[in-house]
């Protein structure tokens, strides 16, 4: 990836890819094919998703059904380029040292048998395969059919569902997902959860959010393992594997403050820089976070 900050966050999103920080170009334009630079002309957003409205029905506010129904267009797209993906996203980052390292804390630290929640699980490889192997429940959540289909093969003794991860604990996870235990009456079912680069797919906005919907769902002083890459993106477009998506990135400074006022305490933090096995992609800087629920 390569540094940008971009003003309009709409089209599809997805996955980790470093830079160098702190360059902030300011683009506009038609979001660029895999491969080619982002310049500074203007961004359009993209066609919605099948089943998703283009305009918001009438009598909607800006800044409430149509801003959602805007979201969760956004969302949808995301999905289907991870649907394209597959398994090109393993074979290009086919070291995951970070994630099993976080792997081994959570296998050090909780009980045998404790719940854990995998957000944005991807193919299932490594966490679930490696917290199950030591004896965890792990359910996972992904937005992707295709990923979970990969998942349910690869990791098959661990749970899957389909829900978008700004849903949790929520009533949506219930009503839209039919997916009651992942919904207000599951708050502190889990005793760790983890998100590998799963939320370098939203908004810096949406983020804050999502950690408190996971905080909720957590038990107290329940875990979380977290992965980043570090860069000063917000929601920025940038090619990636044969497609282009949103990207989200903290400098780590910044990444522990929301974690703070998301209500977790940050025991340990540490970056590893990660050369993808691919040319098309720059080496990167990675994240690794491990947080406790404070309250």
């Amino acid at each position: 990836m390569t540094t940008g900050q971009l003003s309009d966050p709409t089209p599809a999103g997805a996955s980790s890819d470093a830079l160098p920080c702190g360059s902030r170009p300011a683009a506009t334009g038609t979001a660029p094919t895999a491969g080619t630079a982002l310049t500074s002309t203007s961004l359009t957003a993209p066609a919605p998703a099948p089943g998703i409205p283009a305009a918001a029905p009438a009598g909607t506010t800006a800044s409430g059904t149509a801003d959602e129904l805007r979201r969760r267009g956004v969302r949808a797209l995301q999905a289907v380029a991870f649907d394209s993906i597959g398994t090109g996203y393993d074979e290009a980052f086919p070291a995951k040292g970070g994630q099993l390292a976080c792997g081994e804390w959570l296998l050090d630290e909780l009980e045998a048998g404790a719940e854990v929640l995998d957000v944005g699980c991807g193919t299932g490889e490594p966490t679930a395969g490696r917290l199950l192997a030591g004896g965890l429940r792990v359910t996972g959540i992904d937005l992707s059919d295709g990923m979970l289909a990969l998942a349910r093969r690869t990791v098959p003794g661990a749970v899957h569902h389909r829900i978008d991860m700004y849903d949790l604990a929520t009533e949506r996870a219930a009503t839209a997902w039919d997916l009651p235990g992942l919904g207000p009456a599951a708050a502190g079912r889990f005793a760790a959860a983890t998100a590998f680069f799963s939320l370098i797919l939203l908004p810096q906005d949406e983020v804050p959010t999502v950690l408190r919907r996971i905080r909720r769902l957590l038990r107290p002083g329940g875990l979380l393992a977290l992965g980043m890459v570090e860069a000063d993106l917000d929601h920025a477009a940038l090619p990636f594997l044969g497609t282009t998506l949103r990207i989200t990135g903290y400098l780590r400074e910044d990444l522990e403050r929301v974690l703070t006022g998301a209500g977790f305490a940050v025991e340990e933090q540490f970056g590893m820089p990660y050369a993808p096995a691919s040319t098309s992609l720059p080496p990167e800087e990675q994240l690794f976070l491990r947080c406790r629920r404070v309250g």
